[in-house]
């Protein structure tokens, strides 16, 4: 199984500097999907006392866990990151491919892949690249949209999470000033003036709790307890679509959304009742309360669901559930709970957010607003800016300029708000009249009363549409990306590239062969030497090709879903190895390893499951090293070659060694900055 393996700080530095000056974008988003704010509009929300810039933010998934995936979720408007689950078991073999987004959205993935140091020290780099970007001047943000705040996530067990490794992870995000100095000194000469920037070393006081399916509810609450009292923490639970009940959640998936997925009993006889979570919700939240600390709710979790798809393993027996039928299922948990609560306890919010509902969600008063699904599929990040374009959209017809005006009037519960309240004695009615025509005139607490009601009647208005909505129904939900019949082949395809944006680790990217057709030479030993013979052609005739960065791809399988030429990119395309111990550790894959600096003139590769190791520039006399098992000759690049020299037994394949030559001048001699080219002599 490919393992994903982080990338140098300076190297990540130097190719989203370059590549954003040179082709204004960013780890292959361009610059005209960039968010960066609205002079006109205040879209600042508070969490745990904190100021984010927007409500947006990327759910714990495969958007948060790598650098570079924060700062891409960052430039698409997100301001509040939910970073992925770490735990202590954190040399999991997760099942490939292990995200299917043929239709809603499913998956069997669901914690951090790399160690928990390789995490935290992530979460630092793609801290300091977005300060980096925030002080190059080369992102014109509005001013105000700069405020971040990355909320940790941790799971799933109070044991897993009292473990040493664990807290030091905590204790880190608390205070990441040796990461930080670290980190400053590698920072490349040529953009020395970044160094002496005060980077953030406090990450995160903020933690999200994510546990397993099925936890007991006691175990939630002593997490949450401990966190409270022993680590400061301003925390937020976790709650599971199962809180419906088998009735509720039945009748919403299957009759009013016609969809037929299994949800196995056991879902919830082994998860906390309704009942339960409101026991544990009200105790924590005292808890918090005196210890002057933030507690919220998030809903929700992924929906547990036998697995009927063939895309996964016979041998997951189930997976999770995510997409337009989650909305429904959490929306209706989002109305339960305040029907319960009222607005007490803030709500961060996570199913089936997209461009059609972000503006809805933001109008519950919901912070943060995240999304994994709707980014994981054609476009990528890029979908993110949409989301705002329809925020504001919306905004402007209603008159409103920051967020709670929004929610006063985004569905038209504003005057009902005051009536209520003066209704029931909370304002006078001279009050209530100021609030409507001169809300600048009323206190603080007059106008934060009013908005809280407008974000109950908001949740009554928004939850009762959506079960009948059939924009989250089976029907409109079915349709699987178009396949073309062909099979994706190392070099050319039709070069959509829609897998480059649909990765969410920037793994797949694209480099240009020049038109060619390359003979094929067999190299034949004998007696009085070398005989070589030409054996039919290669021709590459695209405009550019598919290459995939092997350090960023965990074999998720999500290229593969939206790619119309069948056999998956992540398996077929080139894959092109940073680091030794990747290329090393899966002699399965096929591809190219660039020694870089160690070994400037040196190529290795895989070609059927053999390796080679081809020197890519001549020596003093105008010779190539060409060397394989069985075999190592020194060649001219002719065709056929010239001069072939050196010891082998057996017919030797030449196109491999044109082959990789060629492959090389495109990738690491590209004007392009990629992965490989900002890392080699």
């Amino acid at each position: 199984m490919a393992h994903l393996h982080p990338y140098p700080f300076e190297s990540l530095l130097t190719r989203m500097l370059r590549e954003l000056e040179e082709k204004r974008s960013v780890f292959d988003l361009p610059e005209r999907k960039f968010f960066l704010g609205s002079k006109d509009h205040d879209l600042s929300v508070r969490f745990h006392g904190q100021t984010a810039s927007s409500p947006l933010g990327p759910a714990a998934g495969p958007q948060s866990q790598m650098a570079q995936n924060l700062v891409l979720s960052w430039l698409g408007g997100c301001r509040i990151h939910e970073l992925k689950t770490v735990q202590i078991l954190d040399q999991l073999e997760v099942p490939r491919p292990c995200i299917d987004m043929q239709t809603v959205g499913y998956n069997v993935e669901w914690s951090q892949e790399l160690r928990l140091e390789q995490s935290v020290e992530e979460y630092v780099k793609g801290s300091m690249l977005i300060e980096i970007l925030r002080a190059s001047g080369l992102v014109p943000l509005v001013e105000g949209f700069d405020r971040i705040i990355f909320d940790m996530s941790v799971g799933y067990d109070l044991q897993g999470i009292q473990n040493p490794r664990v807290l030091e992870f905590i204790r880190t995000m608390k205070d990441a000033t040796t990461i930080v100095d670290r980190l400053r000194t590698q920072i490349p000469d040529r953009y020395a003036r970044y160094r002496d920037l005060e980077f953030e070393t406090k990450l995160s006081d903020t933690l999200t709790l994510s546990t397993f399916h099925g936890c007991p509810p006691d175990e939630i609450e002593k997490i949450i307890d401990y966190l409270l009292r022993e680590e400061n923490l301003n925390c937020v639970v976790k709650l599971n679509p199962m809180l419906l009940g088998p009735e509720k959640l039945r009748g919403l998936l299957h009759d009013s959304l016609g969809y037929e997925v299994r949800v196995p009993d056991t879902a919830f006889e082994q998860d906390a009742s309704w009942e339960q979570a409101q026991g544990f919700v009200e105790r924590l939240g005292e808890t918090a309360r005196v210890h002057d600390l933030g507690f919220g709710v998030k809903f929700s979790n992924t929906l547990i669901v036998e697995n009927h798809r063939d895309f996964f393993s016979a041998d997951e027996k189930e997976m999770y559930l995510s997409g337009p039928p989650l909305h429904v299922l959490a929306m209706h948990l989002v109305g339960q709970f305040r029907e319960r609560f009222g607005d007490r306890y803030p709500i961060s919010f996570s199913a089936g957010i997209d461009r059609g509902n972000f503006a809805d969600a933001v109008s519950l008063g919901l912070a943060p607003v995240t999304v994994c699904t709707d980014l994981l599929k054609p476009g990528g990040y890029g979908r993110a800016e949409a989301y705002f374009r329809d925020l504001l959209k919306r905004m402007d017809a209603a008159e409103a300029q920051s967020v709670d005006e929004w929610v006063l009037r985004a569905h038209g519960n504003e005057s009902v708000a005051l009536q209520q309240l003066v209704a029931e004695g909370v304002l006078e009615a001279t009050e209530a009249t100021l609030l409507s025509s001169r809300p600048d005139q009323v206190t603080r607490s007059s106008w934060e009363m009013l908005v809280s009601r407008a974000r109950l009647l908001n949740t009554e208005t928004y939850v009762a549409t959506l079960a009948s909505n059939p924009r989250y129904s089976k029907e409109k939900n079915q349709k699987v990306p178009r396949k073309i019949g062909s099979h994706l082949v190392l070099f050319d395809c039709i070069t959509c590239d829609k897998c480059v944006p649909v990765c969410p680790n920037d793994a797949n990217f694209t480099f240009t062969i020049p038109p060619t057709t390359l003979a094929v030479v067999k190299a034949t030993p004998g007696p009085d030497g070398w005989a070589s013979t030409v054996d039919g052609e290669i021709r590459i005739e695209m405009k550019h090709q598919i290459g995939n960065f092997a350090d960023f791809c965990n074999d998720c399988g999500n290229c593969d879903i939206f790619c119309p030429e069948d056999g998956g990119p992540y398996l077929i395309k080139p894959r092109f190895f940073f680091s030794r111990e990747q290329w090393e550790g899966h002699p399965e894959l096929d591809g190219f390893r660039f020694a870089g600096l160690t070994d400037p003139d040196v190529v290795e590769a895989r070609f059927a499951g053999q390796n080679y190791r081809v020197q890519i520039r001549p020596d003093d006399s105008g010779k190539y090293l060409y060397e394989g098992s069985g075999f190592s000759i020194t060649l001219d690049d002719g065709l056929p070659p010239t001069t072939i020299s050196g010891r082998g037994t057996d017919v030797v394949d030449l196109s491999y060694f044109h082959l990789t030559k060629l492959v090389w001048d495109a990738v690491c001699q590209a004007d392009t900055p990629n992965y490989l080219n900002v890392t080699v002599g």
